[in-house]
């Protein structure tokens, strides 16, 4: 329906897309306002059916971007579609995003009655082989699963009219490269293929030349500001010792007393340790990692958007996809390895026109790591000293007396307050009114954990010259060359690694991409923490940090590798 027959309330803006009454009238329901420049550039091209390569930051409206046209496209569908294949599938990097990209095509489309079906690992495959077979419109699957689908003849693609590919540089980062590419191969010639990505590498640009028909592209640039105005998202870093890091962030969450946090960390351990830290100097915070169940993980970021969780602390796949519209902060516990990490992350605030904040806490060795993301991003992250003691006296004092000052202005509290009168007054008597007062405030700071008489100063650091990483290019080149021998190497794992065996080689038709892709989609490891890989016959050795070993073992006993289980397992000959 041609949107000049939409009601005359329809939200201003989206009344000048091209979208069916239905659509208008529930973006007029969910409070939207007007479309975001993503969508305002992309819905008319994309409900004409042009291919499209987005690019704009985390955050921009990117969902609706893709959903929306969708949706208008179901009016193209036959009716009496029951058990009929699906018209759109949607490639998402995390099952998290799935599901939140499932709600979101869900409620516009609600007036429609789309069928909409998430489809990824962890969930039991039984039941989504049944809601394959009932019938659906929209499939968000993880590439992984979908694979999986494709390979047991449970997915039909053959009647798909849209494929979009959403965070495509997660995906690749994650290993799922030669994953895409197998589903694409599936993918009807003249389906039309949309992809969104947060950055735009070389490797992206290929795989979009190689699939993508005469694209139109979209880049949508960073928010601009007038000189003197406020960023949307004020970008800090701390230069600190590794000994110190947990006193730090407890005293930058003292001094920011933010709405709601996320804290990210590497490793499932850091979380659970700092999420303890963080608990015992008075911070409500819980733990978010893929050691814990889907339903444990559900419960806390259920939790964290009600507003009964001010402060979760995160591995990057736990938190990747998250949309907590009232966050006001995020927290980098180390620098993120890679540019494209970065602006995941901080891509959590600042959303929508909101303002926000992200801090970086940086090790005197991660100094260089701090200037890739600069140079890379050209965002503007202001070097900072940690908080004094007396700096965080001066803020709890702050607090305490805003507390006071509440009270006393609320009237309701009035009356509560006149009980304590006859002790104001028989005090009184003895004592000064004035050193009653200063007593009850003494008192008053104290019981909300003000004092701070213990706390330590950190000390401030000098970051070290740039050292150069010599013989990172053999030992690449060795790794290589043992990767194409398949033989078993003599060498040790490198320095902070564990090498672990796998029992399945090149005679399951393991790629060193099987590895990394299901590494990285069930644990917290990325593809660049991954280091040297050798492929035998029978087995294979990866090398991957020495703290994240037994996580990695822990997450691959419950998956597959080229569709079947194998053993996991530190290896035993490793010189570690």
């Amino acid at each position: 329906m041609s949107t000049t027959d939409a009601d005359a309330d329809a939200v201003p803006g989206f009344a000048d897309l091209p979208l069916r009454e239905e659509l208008l009238g529930a973006l007029v329901r969910l409070g939207y306002e007007e479309p975001t420049p993503i969508q305002r550039e992309a819905i008319p091209h994309l409900v004409e059916g042009r291919d499209l390569l987005g690019q704009a930051a985390t955050g921009t409206g990117k969902t609706a971007a893709f959903a929306l046209p969708i949706l208008q496209r179901m009016a193209e569908r036959p009716e009496g579609r029951e058990g009929a294949a699906p018209m759109a599938l949607v490639l998402v990097p995390t099952r998290e995003l799935a599901v939140q990209v499932c709600e979101a095509v869900h409620r516009y489309g609600r007036d429609m009655g789309v069928r909409v079906l998430p489809v990824y690992g962890g969930q039991p495959i039984g039941r989504q082989i049944r809601g394959l077979e009932r019938g659906v419109d929209v499939v968000v699957a993880t590439p992984g699963r979908a694979l999986d689908h494709l390979g047991r003849g449970t997915l039909d693609l053959g009647e798909l009219v849209m494929t979009v590919l959403d965070e495509a540089d997660e995906m690749f980062d994650m290993g799922f490269a030669e994953d895409i590419e197998a589903i694409m191969e599936e993918i009807p010639k003249d389906c039309q293929t949309v992809l969104f990505s947060a950055t735009m590498p070389p490797r992206i640009e290929q795989m979009a030349s190689g699939n993508l028909t005469d694209p139109v592209r979209i880049q949508i640039a960073r928010e601009t500001r007038e000189v003197g105005e406020a960023p949307l998202v004020r970008q800090s870093a701390y230069v600190v010792p590794r000994a110190h890091k947990p006193a730090a962030i407890g005293r930058l969450l003292d001094v920011e007393s933010p709405t709601a946090a996320i804290v990210f960390c590497r490793t499932r351990e850091e979380v659970d340790q700092l999420t303890e830290v963080l608990n015992g100097r008075g911070h409500r915070s819980e733990a978010l990692h893929g050691g814990m169940s889907q339903e444990q993980r559900d419960r806390t970021l259920g939790r964290l958007r009600a507003g009964t969780t001010d402060l979760v602390v995160a591995t990057d796949v736990a938190a990747r996809g998250l949309d907590i519209e009232h966050l006001s902060h995020v927290v980098n516990y180390n620098v993120p390895s890679a540019p494209d990490s970065y602006v995941h992350r901080i891509g959590r605030v600042g959303r929508a026109g909101r303002e926000g904040v992200a801090i970086t806490l940086v090790e005197p060795r991660e100094h260089r790591m701090l200037k890739s993301i600069r140079r890379a991003t050209d965002y503007t992250i202001t070097v900072e000293k940690i908080p004094t003691v007396a700096d965080i006296r001066a803020r709890r004092l702050e607090l305490t007396s805003g507390a006071l000052r509440e009270s006393l202005l609320d009237d309701d509290a009035e009356d509560d307050r006149e009980h304590f009168r006859v002790v104001v007054e028989t005090l009184a008597d003895e004592f000064d009114v004035m050193e009653v007062a200063l007593a009850a405030v003494k008192l008053a700071h104290e019981s909300t954990g003000g004092a701070v008489d213990n706390e330590e100063e950190i000390p401030e650091v000098s970051i070290k010259p740039e050292q150069k990483d010599k013989g990172r290019g053999a030992r690449r080149e060795g790794g290589r060359r043992g990767e194409r021998e398949g033989q078993r190497s003599a060498r040790g794992p490198a320095g902070g690694m564990t090498r672990l065996f796998i029992g399945a080689g090149r005679g399951a038709k393991v790629r060193p991409q099987d590895l990394v892709g299901a590494i990285t989609g069930e644990s917290e490891l990325r593809g660049r923490d991954i280091g040297h890989i050798e492929i035998a016959e029978r087995f294979s050795l990866v090398e991957v940090p020495s703290d994240a070993a037994d996580d990695v073992i822990s997450a691959l006993k419950g998956t597959t590798i080229k569709g079947r289980k194998t053993i996991v397992r530190r290896d035993k000959d490793a010189k570690q």
